[in-house]
């Protein structure tokens, strides 16, 4: 039987909150709540860092009582916010974690894909990137780290959950030659992503260190638009061999890229280049060229900034229809004069030594 989210939270309602007096659901400590169609149940107690103790007992009677409800398979309940003080049951039981930057074993290069903003293709590109990549021989990883928007299993062709034979190893999944991993994959495609930075942080810490990733040529990490949470912890955490900022030519787009780009040189993490999408137009049933963003745009900032333009890419219907078909076009349409861009970025970083 389906199981009914409204009865999941009615259960949750019969638990005191331990601090505030009112229950776990109405107390706004109760944040992800995630139901698999398989029956699992999953959700984050959020609580300030002296809390850790008088939740403990609230979070053993909400797994007691979803345990007893019909349909629930399993209960996963994480709790936030732990510190020194908390129980010995309830401290991580591993040395103290390195500090620095570290490099990811098995993992050859990290290179980031990043924009000032959003809705300029950034994900567009690191996914046909990645293809391409493959395409050349090279054993290539895709890290969906955009948590609020994750895109690429639809671009992709990729569904599913990924396995954890041990429940602390998680297992990618594959297509078109490209290892993938993405927060899209581990809740359904139209669920919010209700998380504050703490959560953001230990998310993508997660997807970098205990996914089982194998050997790498090189990883690319599909980030969010601007400066923010995300761009920070994958910089401070793992060695990042460089980044590559996503433009379109108009002037709005680039004042973000300029900060964009600005963020990664205060993070030590080395731009190698610039790409211009949606660079010009070309009528299908005319021929005529239209430069819809303008034109030449990201040449001059990569010229003004001292970094490479790697590559300008059309504004197409066919990119788009390709990657909403989950098969990017450098895949469906290797020949076209539009894959071909991505094929020219892709031996262009091979050649320089970048992936």
């Amino acid at each position: 039987m389906t199981l009914d989210r409204d009865a999941v939270l009615a259960a949750l309602k019969t638990i005191d909150d331990p601090v505030t007096g009112s229950d776990l659901v109405a107390s706004g400590v109760m944040r992800a709540l995630n139901i698999d169609p398989s029956g699992g149940v999953r959700f984050v107690l959020e609580i300030p860092p002296s809390q850790a103790a008088p939740y403990t007992e609230a979070k053993e009677q909400a797994e007691a009582v979803l345990a007893a409800l019909d349909g629930v398979t399993s209960v996963s309940i994480v709790m936030t916010g732990h510190t020194e003080t908390a129980p010995p049951q309830l401290r991580p039981q591993r040395p103290a974690e390195p500090t620095g930057p570290q490099k990811i074993p098995g993992i050859d290069r990290i290179v980031a894909i990043a924009s000032g903003k959003g809705g300029v293709g950034k994900s567009t590109v690191a996914a046909n990137l990645a293809c391409a990549l493959a395409q050349s021989g090279r054993r290539v990883g895709l890290l969906d780290a955009d948590v609020y928007g994750p895109s690429q299993p639809r671009m992709l062709g990729i569904s599913g959950r990924p396995a954890s034979p041990d429940g602390k190893t998680i297992l990618p999944l594959r297509n078109h030659g490209v290892t993938l991993m993405s927060i899209g994959l581990m809740t359904n495609e139209d669920q919010a992503v209700v998380w504050r930075g703490p959560m953001l942080m230990g998310a993508l810490q997660q997807m970098m260190s205990q996914v089982q990733w194998g050997a790498l040529d090189v990883l690319l990490v599909d980030l969010p638009p601007g400066t923010g949470d995300v761009q920070m912890t994958l910089s401070q955490k793992a060695q990042v061999d460089g980044a590559i900022i996503v433009s379109t030519p108009q002037d709005v787009a680039l004042l973000d890229a300029r900060k964009g780009i600005d963020m990664f040189r205060q993070l030590d993490v080395p731009i190698l280049g610039m790409i211009e999408n949606m660079s010009t137009h070309i009528c299908s049933q005319c021929g005529h060229e239209e430069h819809v963003f303008g034109h030449g745009g990201v040449a001059a900032e990569a010229e003004k900034l001292g970094v490479p333009l790697l590559a300008e890419v059309p504004l197409d219907l066919q990119i788009r229809l390709a990657g909403d078909g989950g098969a990017p076009i450098v895949v469906t349409q290797p020949d076209s004069s539009q894959a071909q861009a991505f094929a020219a970025l892709a031996r262009g970083l091979i050649e320089e030594g970048l992936a």
